[in-house]
């Protein structure tokens, strides 16, 4: 005998008489289902999503907007969140929002992030010289949090 027959054999023991049988309806009283128009309104209360008609953002909107947000980081996921958004335009934050970024790196206690914060620097910008010009602008506030550069944490690498 199989497990399975075993299992309704036991079960038939367990259970009352007629519990999980249905009323028997006989055929001739069962309907067909009304088939329904292919082509229904909508009655939708939320407008359609459609892509293309986004508001255009001014840097300074852009700026203004991230510097509220790294001020408001309560934890590292929203620190490493709020990055991930910061960098994913085609931009180069403002040295404004990176020192909202770097200061909310040192309020959640997240070192690697702070650090990681230069190499995306590093990474969007186009040239060398542009890197070196926001090191400088920064160079105040990374001496104040004691954030080291990836170059000087790893000489070896280059």
């Amino acid at each position: 005998m199989s497990s399975l027959s075993i299992f309704r054999v036991a079960s038939r023991a367990v259970r009352p008489a007629g519990f999980f049988k249905a009323p028997q309806v006989p055929r001739s009283r069962l309907q067909a289902p009304i088939a329904l128009p292919i082509s229904r309104p909508c009655f939708s209360t939320s407008s359609k999503l459609r892509s293309g008609h986004h508001e255009d953002e001014t840097f300074e909107e852009f700026s203004s907007r991230f510097e509220k947000e790294f001020d408001t980081v309560q934890d590292v996921f929203e620190l490493q969140r709020n990055l991930n958004n910061c960098f994913a335009y085609d931009l180069v934050p403002s040295v404004e929002v990176l020192t909202a970024a770097l200061k909310a790196a040192r309020r959640v206690n997240d070192y690697p992030t702070a650090v990681r914060v230069f190499e995306g620097i590093k990474a969007k910008v186009e040239t060398p010289e542009q890197y070196k010009q926001y090191l400088e602008s920064l160079e105040g506030l990374r001496q104040e949090l004691g954030v080291a550069l990836r170059e000087e944490l790893y000489p070896d690498e280059q």
